[in-house]
């Protein structure tokens, strides 16, 4: 038999007899499962998951559900095909043997497998004083139930809010309190919302904007602690300024913890960046070598990307996470030299206070922005982020048809500053600094930051608050 044939043979094998295991009840979980079932893979599935929800969407969480618009319940995804797998939902992975090909699980049983596909996502950093996160009135929000949780909250009408962290969750959070007319103040370490994402260009923008709408925002200092009254129920946080801020309900919109835990002695390359892998989604193990068996997909996968100089990436995206699953399902049932990339250019979007927010690209890679198309004073703008000479990202402000125009010029590796567009040109168009905070300048964590996107410079740093 030719060596082709003998693959042939061998693939369709394992999409007949194989064993695969899902870990992570996720939407990168449930889309893999649906392209395995696509790719052919009759075999037997298990996905698992320590949510006892099957998956559902996270974008409405922080949006329609706060605004008690739908019901947090309501958020299940819907199924693209029958998967035919065996959901293990409620209970938690918790090791990893490689040498077996088992996955511990919180009951004490084991699972085997043949091909593993990790799919664990992240989950929100908390409140760093176990004490002060335990008060009633303190929230997170990441989860279906943390969402219902602070949306009833927010419809027993509190006399304000105090957001700590003013990202995308954080400002989209502010949002959603004005728009239901709640007071709200926002506590950013950073310069500015939104800056360690889109630099202090766009930074200052998202401010005005937040301040134009009634927030009380206060950037460049941090919340030294929260204090409750005798019954337990948060009252007030102290700043670092000395200032007091009076709120009953607090959420602590820090970040995100990829969930890696369970993976400590399997040998493979993971830590607080996530799972390394190349870009078809294998694993690498601890020495940087590709695993055959494991593979990871979504928030917690971290590979390297062809246009940015093949540095490493994490991308906590929904079209990362549903098409990366398909591109790791397709390398799991095949063989060299079948493999596909995952090449997704990454790209995000927000509303917030009536702005439809849109991104291509990697902006934190880039050092200069330049304005583009439209009015930075109307907030209706695209602009261009670049380096050295070429243009790496892009960000638009109700400006959204034109993002696919920059999204074809960065795959292009197009010049910096781009072509100008025909129309609706801003007054000024010279390139300016994209002021992103330098590596180790904290933002919108209170006491930890991590730093650069080079694996070499990734690192983290703790500081007092």
């Amino acid at each position: 038999m030719s060596v082709p044939a003998t693959v042939a043979e061998l693939v369709r094998d394992f999409k007949a007899n194989g064993r695969i295991v899902i870990i992570g009840a996720s939407l990168a979980g449930l889309r893999a499962a649906e392209a395995l079932r696509d790719e052919g893979f009759s075999g037997p599935l298990t996905i698992i998951g320590d949510e006892p929800y099957e998956p559902y969407e996270r974008p409405p969480l922080s949006k329609q559900v706060l605004k008690g618009w739908v019901p947090a319940d309501h958020t299940k995804l819907p199924r693209l095909r029958e998967v035919d797998a065996d959901w293990r939902l409620g209970v938690a992975a918790t090791g990893l043997d490689r040498m077996t090909r088992n996955v511990h699980l919180a009951t004490g049983e084991q699972v085997p497998y043949d091909r593993l596909l990790i799919a664990t996502g992240t989950r929100a950093r908390q409140w760093p004083n176990p004490a002060e996160a335990a008060l009633d009135g303190v929230y997170t929000l990441r989860s279906r139930d943390d969402a219902a949780r602070l949306q009833q909250a927010l419809a027993a009408r509190p006399s304000r809010v105090l957001i700590i962290g003013a990202g995308f969750i954080g400002s989209e959070m502010a949002s959603v309190c004005r728009e239901l007319d709640i007071p709200v103040t926002v506590v950013e370490r950073g310069s500015a919302p939104l800056v360690g994402a889109l630099g202090g260009v766009i930074g200052e923008i998202a401010a005005q904007m937040q301040r134009d709408h009634g927030v009380d925002l206060r950037c460049g200092v941090g919340v030294s602690s929260l204090d409750g009254d005798a019954g337990g129920h948060v009252r007030r946080a102290q700043l670092s300024d000395d200032t007091t801020i009076e709120a009953d309900v607090v959420v602590t919109s820090l970040g995100s913890i990829r969930n890696v835990e369970w993976l400590e002695g399997s040998g493979l390359a993971s830590g607080f960046w996530g799972v390394g892998c190349d870009a078809g989604g294998r694993a690498f193990d601890i020495n940087g070598v590709v695993t055959d068996s494991v593979y990871v997909a979504g928030d917690v996968a971290r590979s390297p990307h062809v246009l940015y100089e093949y540095q490493f990436l994490a991308m906590e995206h929904w079209d990362n996470a549903v098409l990366g699953a398909e591109v790791v399902a397709h390398n799991m049932v095949n063989l060299e030299p079948d493999y596909r990339p995952h090449l997704l250019l990454p790209g995000f979007w927000s509303g917030q206070f009536g702005v439809n927010i849109k991104s291509v690209g990697v902006p934190t890679f880039g050092d200069e922005i330049v304005f583009m198309q439209g009015s930075v004073k109307e907030r209706r703008f695209a602009a261009a982020y670049g380096r050295r000479g070429r243009i790496v990202a892009a960000v638009t402000f109700d400006h959204g048809r034109w993002l696919e125009h920059y999204a074809q010029l960065i795959e292009q590796s197009g010049p910096f500053p781009p072509p100008p567009p025909g129309w609706d040109r801003p007054d000024d168009m010279k390139p300016i600094p994209a002021e992103f905070p330098a590596p180790g300048v904290p933002t919108a964590i209170p006491d930890v930051v991590l730093t650069g996107h080079d694996p070499s410079e990734r690192r983290a740093e703790f500081r007092p608050r």
